[in-house]
């Protein structure tokens, strides 16, 4: 669900080719929700092979990920690991949403309600493991770095952020922050309409601290709070009541209890925070794009047009990231030809 934290925060909008010569690690999960959510057919069924495997994922990466390159931005893809165990209860709550959403998707379809069913289809989407190890496949095929996080992706690609292996780490939830992501970037997934390029959004943290008056510690008690996916938070208390609560600067257990809070019961989740469980990334690297195995995965395997994948990667060698070598070479789904492309 991620942090309500819309109301503090005041992102910065960047085009996207401001960004060249920068990495990003991107909370591949995240990221992959949203292509599965939006990148739907009228009736909400999402685009799929000839098989009926879902492809909806695969056309969201392979457009997003050669989107970025041909603007000198290098995206390196984070994917989730086991998830803590304090995540439990938030993942079943997102399971029922899933099996709630899909009995009214069908509902609507036979209603005739094409635009209640593509609103309750985006709410069904799964990303499977099988799912996520081709898309893995895909990502190393193009080059890009693809990074298998022990737990959380978000607190790995913020990790690395924080530790300048990339400059930012990008996912739409803004617990990126709690995770001390020092740069944070927003809309990468963000399907724009045709004709407008799309654009950045960056949340400096340093700047955010500073505007809010508030520390380290403080910025973490308000998504105590708040509440966040290992937690539950505080009835009653949204973003800017705890805003409020910690520019009294009380201390640690001073706001904790003076919210009705048990600064021993919530110590689990203050240390995931602190110190999330994540594996050492040295460097992130642009590699030569491996064009046939591509077109294995994509044309082959999906029957995608070799013709718009083509297209997709020739954006590739107009524009590598300044800060990475760029590949040696490019070049090859009927069901793509009735989708537009993700990117203009």
């Amino acid at each position: 669900m991620g942090l309500p934290f819309r109301d503090l925060v005041t992102p910065e909008e960047l085009p996207w080719e401001a960004l060249a010569g920068r990495s990003i690690a991107v909370d591949a999960y995240n990221a992959v929700y949203q292509f599965l959510a939006t990148i739907r057919q009228r009736d909400g069924q999402p685009f799929s092979d000839p098989d009926g495997r879902t492809t909806s994922h695969l056309m969201g990466v392979l457009y997003r990920t050669t989107s970025l390159l041909g603007q000198g931005v290098l995206p390196a893809w984070v994917f989730d690991g086991k998830p803590p165990d304090l995540k439990a209860g938030t993942l079943r709550d997102r399971f029922l949403v899933k099996e709630r959403a899909e009995t009214e998707w069908k509902e609507a379809l036979a209603a005739g309600d094409l635009e209640t069913a593509r609103r309750k289809a985006a709410q069904t989407s799964r990303f499977t493991r099988s799912m996520a190890e081709e898309t893995k496949e895909l990502l190393t095929a193009l080059g890009v770095p693809a990074i298998q996080a022990p737990s959380e992706g978000e607190a790995q690609a913020a990790d690395m952020a924080a530790k300048g292996v990339v400059w930012a780490s990008a996912s739409e939830d803004y617990d990126s922050l709690l995770f001390h992501a020092p740069r944070l970037v927003r809309g990468l997934a963000a399907r724009q309409p045709k004709g407008r390029a799309p654009a950045a959004q960056i949340i400096d943290r340093a700047k955010l601290l500073g505007q809010l008056g508030i520390d380290d510690d403080e910025l973490l008690l308000i998504g105590l709070l708040v509440g966040t996916d290992f937690s539950d938070g505080v009835r009653g208390y949204g973003p800017k009541k705890s805003l409020k609560l910690v520019q009294e600067h009380l201390g640690w257990e001073g706001t904790l209890r003076k919210a009705g809070l048990d600064p021993a019961e919530v110590a689990p989740v203050a240390e995931l925070f602190r110190h999330p469980e994540t594996v050492p990334v040295s460097d992130v690297t642009l590699r030569p794009l491996d064009r046939e195995a591509v077109l294995r995965i994509l044309v082959d395997r999906h029957a995608f047009s070799a013709e718009r994948v083509d297209a997709a990667l020739a954006r590739i060698r107009r524009r590598a990231p300044a800060t990475a070598p760029v590949p040696t070479e490019v070049g090859r789904q009927t069901m793509l030809d009735s989708f537009g492309g993700e990117e203009s």
